[in-house]
């Protein structure tokens, strides 16, 4: 029997609505300010409630194994933030399926709760921020911050994230684990990223590499595609930017071989 643990990033995947477009020239900020701006119109997402639909496909290969899963899902969240999945088709390494994949679902479920998604937000109460700089992303402006999670929590990363300078939009994140899951795994690295669809920004894709002491490289993909907002929240707040959060999912999953 073989056994795998698979830690991957999850997006606590909030819908981000634009904000008129501002001036080229974009004035000094101090990094807590970009955060402020971000959590402030994550407050008023959530006062005046919404939410969205979509789908993901989730792939995990491993190559030392030659072993391939494969599952679509639809989500539905809440104004509140509170997510529910449905998997609507599986197919490949059926014990992968079943040990990380759906484990994976259940768990972004759970931490998706209201009253669990504050202890791992992009937040000034859990991480410290400093200002890199700025880069253009897709021909877009975009702050640069490096994020230092202030405490060891497996929901919790190091490393960077690129917020929109006009909209105050999360473009993209990257980064480790702030707490190594286990002895069994060497290293883990995600990169996910955001896109603009109109007067909406949506998740685009998620991609982690666990390298683990004995199964070597396994990687797990996640793209999203057919986000749309609810009809009332798009309807009474298109100019609100609420922030997206970001939790890893350390639930020691397996899969058997």
């Amino acid at each position: 029997m073989m056994r795998i643990q698979i830690v991957a990033p999850i997006c606590l995947l909030s819908l981000i609505f634009a904000v008129p477009a501002r001036a080229q020239e974009t004035p000094a900020v101090h990094a807590d300010e970009v955060i402020a701006r971000l959590v402030a119109h994550d407050a008023t997402r959530e006062k005046l409630g919404g939410g969205y639909t979509g789908y993901r496909r989730y792939t995990l290969e491993n190559q030392r194994l030659n072993k391939k899963a494969e599952m679509l899902v639809s989500v539905s969240c809440g104004g509140n933030g509170r997510k529910h999945f449905e998997v609507v088709s599986e197919q490949g390494w059926k014990s992968a399926n079943s040990h990380v994949l759906h484990k994976m679902l259940e768990s972004e479920e759970d931490t998706s709760q209201p009253e669990k998604r504050s202890a791992s937000r992009v937040a000034l109460e859990n991480y410290d921020f400093e200002l890199l700089g700025t880069e253009l992303v897709n021909g877009r402006l975009a702050y640069v911050l490096r994020a230092l999670p202030k405490r060891q929590d497996k929901y919790l990363f190091e490393g960077r994230i690129w917020v929109d300078a006009a909209d105050f939009a999360m473009v993209q994140a990257e980064g480790k684990p702030a707490k190594t899951p286990s002895f069994w795994t060497r290293s883990i690295h995600f990169v996910a990223r955001y896109q603009k669809t109109g007067d909406f920004w949506f998740p685009l894709s998620t991609e982690s590499v666990t390298e683990a002491r004995v199964f070597g490289k396994t990687d797990v993909t996640i793209s999203y595609f057919g986000y749309s907002p609810h009809t009332e929240l798009s309807e009474h707040s298109a100019a609100q930017t609420p922030v997206v959060g970001l939790t890893y999912l350390s639930e020691g999953n397996h899969a058997e071989h």
